[in-house]
């Protein structure tokens, strides 16, 4: 038997190719949320590193750095949950190399902080230098940018709203690399003993190490950000 005619044309109708597309727009939004965290826990350890850089031996540096390392294995459960999702998701809100590569960088800012200061144990470094806080604060603003930058990537589709961030961590990086420059050449210049001096060259450059990992983060997003525009 013949359909009914209004039912026929019903059936027949085209499918919108909006809302065709919106069958396939994914509404899981859980790995910005994955992120904000990361980026999160990375920002609280920039502040553990200030502190622990502003402390000498003892109970409440030994305690600062148990935390550090329990925030490090924090961070790298995160990005192993991120990891996870990522299988389990064949639609993702961003591309999945984006993806990776973003939770890869976070996961290196939070490897640099941990390993600068646990450059104090491994160093026997006692009561570490002005270079060395200032570099620590450093880390720490560049901490803070990456939680910004973060944070912009639920307004993919605003534009420029990459550039501020991006200008910023620049700013920051450029700023470390003169820091850890003029105070590797004063180590040159005046130290006379060369153990201590490989050691506080090395703490210097891992510490630069950590601002250069923050920059790295600031411009997976500027990519992904210019890709989504």
């Amino acid at each position: 038997m013949a359909a009914p005619l209004h039912l026929a044309a019903t059936s027949n109708q085209t499918m919108p190719i909006g809302s065709f597309f919106r069958m396939f727009k994914p509404k899981d939004r859980v790995f910005f949320y994955h992120f904000e965290a990361s980026a999160a826990n990375v920002l609280k350890m920039s502040e553990d590193l200030m502190l622990i850089m502003a402390s000498e031996p003892g109970a409440q540096r030994t305690a600062m750095m148990e935390r550090l390392v329990l925030q490090e294995r924090a961070n790298d459960d995160l990005t192993h949950t991120i990891f996870q999702e990522l299988a389990r998701n064949f639609i993702t809100p961003i591309d999945r190399e984006d993806i990776h590569a973003l939770a890869g960088s976070l996961d290196d800012v939070a490897d640099y902080i941990l390993a600068s200061a646990k450059n104090l144990e491994l160093f026997h470094i006692d009561k570490p230098d002005e270079t060395c806080r200032e570099l620590a604060r450093l880390v720490h603003e560049g901490a803070r940018i990456v939680q910004m930058a973060v944070h912009h990537l639920r307004d993919l589709n605003k534009p420029n709203a990459h550039q501020q961030f991006v200008i910023d961590v620049n700013s920051m990086e450029n700023e470390a690399d003169e820091v850890c420059d003029a105070a590797i050449e004063r180590l040159f210049l005046h130290e006379k003993d060369a153990i201590h001096l490989i050691k506080m060259r090395d703490t210097y450059m891992m510490l630069e190490m950590a601002t250069d990992k923050c920059e790295d983060v600031a411009n997976v997003i500027e990519s992904i950000m210019l890709k989504y525009a």
